[in-house]
């Protein structure tokens, strides 16, 4: 496989859906330095907008931490950074099964610790990550959705998941209040979650959510109980 970036490598992961079709998810991955095969490692799925949507995978380090880690930066786990297809959507229920599997995929191929997998999007990618939470939200001991927003008729296990939120308040794509109507139901079922708002910040809440350290002190924080 090539490296579309130094620090990031191209894969495609076939998977098949609910038409028993075979379909191909192609990603990036990144795996820290201090990498080593016999250890096991978080996971971080990201979730891109939808103005990375289509088949170049270098579309996909426009931002977030495909951004950083093409940057420079060091992420303390693995990150997992698919592409979605042109004109779709993260939220479609036939992509929501691809990532699913995605993630069994890399829990299997991968050294990865499935009590710290954690997931995060941006935008299509934060309504992405309130769907896939939603609907599996068995796989993810936390996650954070930037500018999205879902559906307040299906929280299914959105609940159980320990959620913490961005949104610029002066958001002209993605209004504030999609962010704060989830987070305000999720808690009035008595999950975990809450909401960072931005002032004086437009679309463009994931600059200062992924630059931030604590964001992913606090997503290391957290891991799913041990199987009984």
């Amino acid at each position: 496989m090539q490296a579309v970036r130094k620090r990031q490598t191209s894969h495609e992961f076939t998977w098949t859906d609910s038409t028993g079709s075979k379909r191909t998810l192609p990603f990036l991955c990144y795996q820290p330095s201090n990498f080593q095969a016999d250890a096991t490692m978080p996971l971080l799925l990201f979730l891109h907008g939808a103005g990375e949507r289509g088949t170049d995978l270098k579309l996909v380090t426009k931002h977030g931490p495909p951004k950083l880690i093409d940057q420079g930066e060091d992420f303390p786990m693995i990150v997992v950074s698919p592409q979605c297809p042109p004109e779709q959507w993260w939220a479609d229920r036939e992509n929501l099964e691809g990532l699913f599997q995605l993630v069994q995929h890399l829990q299997d191929d991968l050294p990865v610790d499935p009590r710290r997998t954690y997931l995060t999007g941006m935008s299509m990618g934060g309504y992405g990550t309130f769907a896939l939470t939603a609907a599996h939200g068995e796989l993810f001991a936390a996650v954070i959705p930037v500018c999205g927003g879902g559906d307040l008729l299906n929280l299914g296990q959105l609940p159980k998941v320990p959620l913490w939120a961005f949104h610029g308040r002066d958001d002209d794509i993605v209004p504030l209040v999609r962010s704060e109507e989830i987070v305000d139901a999720i808690q009035k079922n008595g999950g975990d979650a809450r909401l960072t708002i931005y002032d004086n910040v437009e679309h463009d809440s994931w600059s200062a959510t992924y630059s931030n350290p604590d964001v992913y002190d606090w997503l290391l924080s957290h891991e799913l109980p041990k199987p009984r």
